[in-house]
C-alpha cells in the first residue's frame, strides 16, 4: 500500500477511475484512523502515544493507494473527492423502467379475485 499526499492521491484517483471506467471495479474506503502503525499490546500502556482524529482513505483496483486527512481538513478533502467522483461516474447504467409500468398496469386492472368469488349486488 502506498501512502500519498492528498493532492497526489486525488490525481492518482482520477487516473485510476479513467482506467477502470470500462474494464474493472474501483473500491474506495474511508476509515477512522488514530495514527497507530503498530497494534496495541494486551498488557501495559503505550508511552508517548496521543490518539488523534484522522480519516484514512483507501482506493484499490488491484493496486492500493491511500492518504490520511486530519479532522480539520476532512471537509475540504471530502468536497474535492466528491467532485472527482461526480465527474468520473458517467458510465453508470440507466435504471430499468419496466417494473414501474407493470405496477401501474396492476393498479389499473384492480385487485385479483379468487376463483368462485361473486360480487355482492
Amino acid at each position: 500500500m502506498v501512502l500519498l499526499e492528498r493532492e497526489q492521491f486525488l490525481m492518482e484517483l482520477t487516473r485510476l477511475s479513467q482506467k477502470c471506467l470500462l474494464s474493472s471495479n474501483l473500491f474506495i474506503t474511508p476509515k477512522k484512523y488514530d495514527g497507530r502503525t503498530k497494534p496495541v499490546p494486551r498488557k501495559g500502556n503505550i508511552e508517548g502515544f496521543e490518539p488523534s482524529d484522522k480519516c484514512l482513505f483507501r482506493t484499490t483496483d488491484g493496486n492500493k493507494i491511500s492518504t490520511v486527512a486530519s479532522s480539520q481538513e476532512v471537509n475540504k478533502f471530502q468536497m474535492a473527492h466528491s467532485n472527482l467522483l461526480r465527474a468520473n461516474m458517467d458510465g453508470l447504467k440507466k435504471r430499468d423502467k419496466k417494473s414501474k409500468s407493470r405496477k401501474s398496469k396492476a393498479i389499473a386492472l384492480g385487485p385479483k379475485r379468487a376463483p368462485g368469488f361473486l360480487p355482492l349486488p
